[in-house]
């Protein structure tokens, strides 16, 4: 815990470049400028098979550790190597993007109901996740990299899977969709769970894919998905800030920790999306909670979170 304490006083006050290309139909680099070193990227991604999709090591409390792909990850690094190619023009980027586009393509399960997804096989303990589940990040990433692929060949089958992977943001967890159907709307849930797990930059990040689509093509159905989480997380923003930092999350299950504070990286990470989301939208809430959050990040603050912070991994047995 103290050398997470020490390493989180090193990092950088802003995690990503955000880019200045934002509104434009052709898709280019994406909103933030991913790096391809899994060191600044993605930590957890510590391998990579035979065709460059990268491999995720397991989470701390998962008890049978194994590398495995994690499609959110794979999303990521997948728009790292395109804003590489975007910067370069290399062939070779290109191609390692087409692999990783090959790669949903084929790991993409097709529901007459449900519209396209992708699973996640490994289990979140925390949640009470022990089975393969569905993500709004891993889809939201999915239709980011499917754009650019459909843009760049303007194959329609990339087009097709991308419209089929919206349908499972119209449905309720319950019904088998992403959306947790709140009091104040819509939350796009990066774990899909028996109950409502809410974890806040997962929505807002679920929300960029849902933006690419009504810029690449005016997609009027991602375009309303987009306007429903935004209003959403406008009237639950109150509800994470905690006076001096942000929760995590807002799960309420029975076993969970009524307050689960996120980590100052967290913090940076949310509070840059606020950031990138005013730059979208121009709506002044995210202004505000922007230069409010900013005044949040200082060391007298990380000091009183980080005892609540403990005592909630402790909890939930992630120490």
């Amino acid at each position: 815990m103290l050398k997470k304490f020490a390493d989180d006083l090193k990092k950088s006050s802003e995690p990503y470049i955000i880019s200045t290309e934002l509104q434009t139909q052709k898709l280019g680099q994406f909103y933030f400028l991913f790096e391809e070193d899994p060191g600044k990227l993605n930590k957890l991604i510590t391998s990579f098979d035979a065709d460059g999709v990268p491999l995720n090591s397991s989470y701390i409390d998962v008890d049978e550790p194994k590398m495995h792909y994690y499609p959110i990850s794979i999303g990521q690094y997948a728009l790292a190597v395109y804003n590489s190619y975007i910067d370069t023009v290399l062939p070779e980027k290109k191609d390692h993007f087409f692999r990783i586009v090959k790669w949903f393509m084929n790991n993409k399960i097709q529901d007459e109901k449900l519209g396209a997804y992708w699973l996640t096989d490994i289990p979140k303990p925390e949640y009470k996740i022990f089975t393969p589940w569905k993500s709004a990040f891993t889809q939201s990433r999915a239709i980011s990299v499917l754009l650019r692929a459909w843009q760049e060949t303007n194959n329609q089958e990339f087009l097709e899977v991308a419209e089929s992977a919206l349908i499972p943001f119209t449905s309720d967890i319950k019904e088998g969709g992403v959306s947790a159907f709140t009091e104040k709307g819509k939350f796009y849930e990066e774990y899909v769970a028996a109950e409502p797990t809410m974890v806040l930059d997962g929505h807002i990040f679920s929300l960029l894919g849902l933006y690419d689509f009504y810029r690449a093509n005016k997609n009027l159905k991602a375009k309303n998905l987009f306007d429903e989480g935004i209003e959403s997380l406008i009237d639950w923003l109150p509800e994470y800030d905690m006076g001096y930092w942000l929760r995590f999350n807002y799960c309420k299950m029975s076993h969970y920790p009524e307050i689960d504070p996120c980590t100052i990286g967290y913090l940076r990470l949310v509070n840059l999306q606020l950031k990138l989301l005013y730059k979208l939208t121009k709506r002044d809430d995210f202004a505000n909670y922007y230069h409010k959050f900013t005044e949040y990040d200082k060391k007298s603050n990380l000091l009183k979170m980080y005892p609540v912070k403990y005592r909630a991994l402790k909890k939930i047995n992630r120490l």
